[in-house]
């Protein structure tokens, strides 16, 4: 009797087996890998778009049959490894991770000792080896847009040494990576006006980020609006007090609109606000575009970028040896291998291109649905 019903059993479980199409051992290679974990850590909040990129990434991650964990580390560095750990408990087979400072390496070594692939999501992670991709914007592309603006803006080809303009500088974050390309790509286009004497930097004037000791003066600590607020209005009544400033190098939307508010409590831009740079296409400053308080940002499409990081993660996952992404091109292939270099190894970069906004196109990001409809009410934009 016992040995029939074990007959039976072993009957019913290979029936079973059988008609689901599975077996314990596997099944085809995408189901093994649709059913991966993919973690996904993203660097804080302050920044309205790292909470946008962070959704974005789990929902193009489950779109693609993947399960998805997403987790914030609210600007604290040692919060964020302990999260890349419990991701990797939970037994992540790929980390995409948009780090805040270089405090990260060790937890992206962990991942290498469990060999779990990782993706540099947005920001380079730096003196580190123990990973190979990293995905963004051509970011020196992007401040050779703001620079270009500036230039626009202020109508700089026209100046004269006579007669110049004059500019402050803004650069983001010390510990991002890519705020050093963005400072580089607007000073490739401003450092020529410089030299003829028909644009004058107020205050800090680095002609590269490597010129350390003056980049560093300029540098805000976390994107941290307040500080960007502080020191301007320091400008305002000590370096720039006997000048009228005509243009801002400020490196994003949240640091511009920051700045742009400290100019408005000073009666001498009430009736003419200097020509402010941006990027990330925030709402609010998408607003300010409209009114003419903002002249432009740069629209960094992260919905495409999270799309095209889990493109690239769903290929590493699958074993493909060289990943190739629609859309982006290999930093290497354009002659910018620096953007790939972690100070220890060269990883591959891919680079997505980004696009200028200005009053002629401000309607842009909410036609590509990077603004949401709440968004767009809230601010004005319809």
């Amino acid at each position: 009797m016992k040995k029939s019903l074990v007959v039976l059993l072993a009957l019913l479980t290979a029936a079973s087996l059988f008609a689901s199409g599975g077996s314990q051992s596997g099944g085809s290679s995408s189901a093994s890998s649709g059913s991966a974990l993919i973690g996904i850590a993203m660097p804080e909040t302050t920044v309205l778009r790292w909470v946008k990129d962070g959704n974005s990434l789990k929902s193009e991650a489950e779109k693609r049959g993947y399960r998805a964990e997403l987790q914030n580390g609210n600007g604290d560095q040692v919060l964020q490894n302990q999260q890349i750990g419990n991701l990797l408990t939970q037994g992540a087979k790929l980390l995409v991770v948009g780090q805040l400072n270089d405090g990260v390496a060790s937890a992206i070594s962990d991942a290498a000792r469990d060999k779990v692939a990782v993706i540099a999501y947005d920001r380079i992670i730096q003196n580190s080896a123990d990973y190979d991709y990293y995905i963004t914007f051509n970011n020196f592309k992007v401040g050779q847009l703001q620079g270009q603006g500036l230039v626009k803006g202020m109508n700089l080809d026209a100046a004269t040494a006579a007669n110049p303009k004059y500019i402050t500088y803004f650069a983001g974050s010390p510990t991002d990576g890519n705020a050093f390309f963005f400072f580089d790509g607007a000073t490739s286009v401003l450092n020529p006006y410089i030299e003829k004497g028909v644009l004058k930097v107020v205050g800090p004037a680095p002609k590269t980020s490597k010129d350390t000791a003056e980049f560093q003066r300029i540098a805000t600590e976390g994107w941290l609006p307040n500080i960007a607020k502080n020191r301007m209005e320091n400008l305002l009544t000590g370096d720039a007090r006997n000048v009228t400033l005509d243009a801002v190098l400020a490196p994003n939307d949240t640091l511009a609109r920051a700045i742009i508010e400290a100019c408005l409590a000073d009666a001498k831009y009430a009736r003419k606000l200097p020509v402010v740079s941006g990027q990330d296409a925030e709402a609010a400053s998408l607003a300010m575009i409209k009114s003419g308080q903002q002249y432009m940002t740069v629209f960094k499409d992260t919905g495409k970028l999270a799309e095209a990081a889990i493109i690239l993660a769903d290929q590493i996952l699958k074993g493909v040896a060289n990943p190739t992404v629609p859309g982006a091109v290999l930093a290497s292939s354009i002659g910018l291998e620096s953007i790939g270099d972690t100070g220890k190894k060269v990883v591959k970069a891919y680079l997505l291109d980004p696009i200028n906004i200005t009053q002629d196109n401000w309607k842009e990001p909410i036609t590509a649905g990077f603004i949401t409809p709440d968004e767009v009410a809230a601010n004005g934009l319809q």
